[in-house]
């Protein structure tokens, strides 16, 4: 439940902030003799002061020059309503000339420093000189102090910037860092889950196996032994041997999924390697569009060439089958850092949020006659040649998965 807006403005009010409504405060009762202007020009340069930092529109570079122009407006009127150039408030010009050491460079800072001096050096316009006898020399040193002021705050400003993109620069690489870490951390538990399952799978499938073939040359049997007007019978061991077949099938992805992989690299065509698993998409899937985009510059390379066309055979096909009618697929590459990346791009219906962590996982899937195997092969052989694969999706927009190969072993 959001805050209410007073919560939220509250929640925005800094110390600083209440020290500057302190001293401007104690400057009106200090110098209090019931005077309502004085009492309202220095609550506007406290309201200006204090609301710069609140106010959205103040925060741009428009917007805090805007700011800088009022307090020299403020601080003009208040020097000239107090005795012009032997008023107390002189002082109140360090207010814009700081706060363009904090938000510009050392040439803003000069520059506002030095408007600041014309500003209150404007004044000696309304001295009569020839009656009245002016300490010059007072005068340029009170300008020379607005402008070391500025010097020195805009130094320090300098370093709180450096400092802050300092401290930006290693939130940015811890969390860099921690992304990394997890994702060694879920490849470590997949690998974890593969191992285990693969055991469980090559088991499984070998016991399966003997009697599935001694059904299907069962059934091959009893079709051939049954009479021409037996055709229910006829088209019963027909399905019999189809479901044979179908569980063989099942069964060899079992075994593909648990037989360790054996890895032969060669220097192989990138280009080529992804044209081989297009080809084979294209002819199943006529009604989507597939383009490629590849980048030139990325060299052959060492790797399995056979098993990163079935990773790629794979990707491009769940994105065919993700797609709508008529729709289009892109397969992208580029180079960066000794990485090849592989990006196969869909329109599709995207992928539940919910479920995009477990999409690498055996024996998940979302399909009514998936099995759940083929990305969890996938994620085996990319980490098999020492790559990473991962996936950006967003429902109703489509998915992103990145396969990412180092270029040298």
């Amino acid at each position: 439940m959001p805050a209410p807006p007073l919560t939220r403005w509250v929640r925005t009010i800094r110390p600083q902030d209440v020290v500057w409504v302190l001293l401007f405060f104690l400057l009106a009762l200090v110098s209090d003799d019931g005077d309502v202007s004085l009492d309202l020009m220095l609550a506007g340069l406290a309201a200006v002061q204090v609301m710069e930092s609140k106010v959205a529109a103040l925060s741009s570079t428009r917007g805090r020059i805007l700011g800088l122009v009022l307090k020299l407006a403020i601080s003009f009127l208040l020097i000239g309503y107090t005795g012009g150039i032997e008023s107390r408030y002189w002082l109140v010009l360090l207010l814009p000339v700081v706060s363009a050491a904090t938000a510009f460079g050392i040439v803003g800072t000069m520059a506002v420093a030095l408007l600041a001096g014309v500003t209150y050096l404007s004044f000696l316009s309304f001295v009569d000189l020839a009656r009245y006898e002016v300490d010059f020399t007072g005068l340029v040193a009170r300008v020379i102090f607005l402008a070391m002021i500025g010097n020195l705050a805009n130094a320090l400003a300098g370093d709180l910037r450096t400092q802050s993109r300092e401290a930006r620069r290693a939130a940015d690489q811890l969390a860099a860092a921690n992304r990394q870490l997890q994702q060694a951390e879920e490849a470590v538990r997949r690998s974890d889950r593969l191992a285990a399952l693969g055991q469980l799978s090559a088991g499984l499938a070998h016991e399966l196996r003997n009697p599935l073939g001694t059904i299907r040359g069962s059934a091959e049997m009893l079709g051939r032994n049954l009479s021409a007007e037996n055709e229910v019978a006829r088209e019963v061991a027909g399905f019999i041997s189809t479901e044979v077949d179908r569980a063989n099938s099942l069964i060899t992805r079992f075994l593909q999924f648990a037989r360790p992989l054996e890895i032969r690299p060669e220097i192989s065509d990138l280009g080529q390697t992804l044209d081989r698993a297009v080809a084979m998409v294209e002819r199943e899937a006529p009604g989507i569009a597939i383009y490629r985009n590849y980048a030139p510059e990325i060299p052959s390379f060492l790797f399995d060439a056979e098993l990163m066309e079935r990773v790629f055979y794979n990707l491009v096909l769940n994105a065919a089958q993700a797609s709508p009618a008529g729709g289009a697929v892109t397969v992208k590459t580029r180079a960066a850092d000794g990485i090849a990346e592989v990006a196969v791009i869909d329109r599709g219906a995207g992928i539940d949020p919910k479920h995009r962590d477990a999409i690498f996982n055996p024996f998940f899937t979302t399909k009514p006659n998936g099995v759940g195997l083929g990305l969890a092969i996938v994620a085996k052989i990319v980490d098999e040649h020492g790559g990473k694969i991962a996936v950006e999706s967003e429902p109703a927009k489509g998915s992103v998965f990145r396969v990412l190969l180092p270029m040298t072993r």
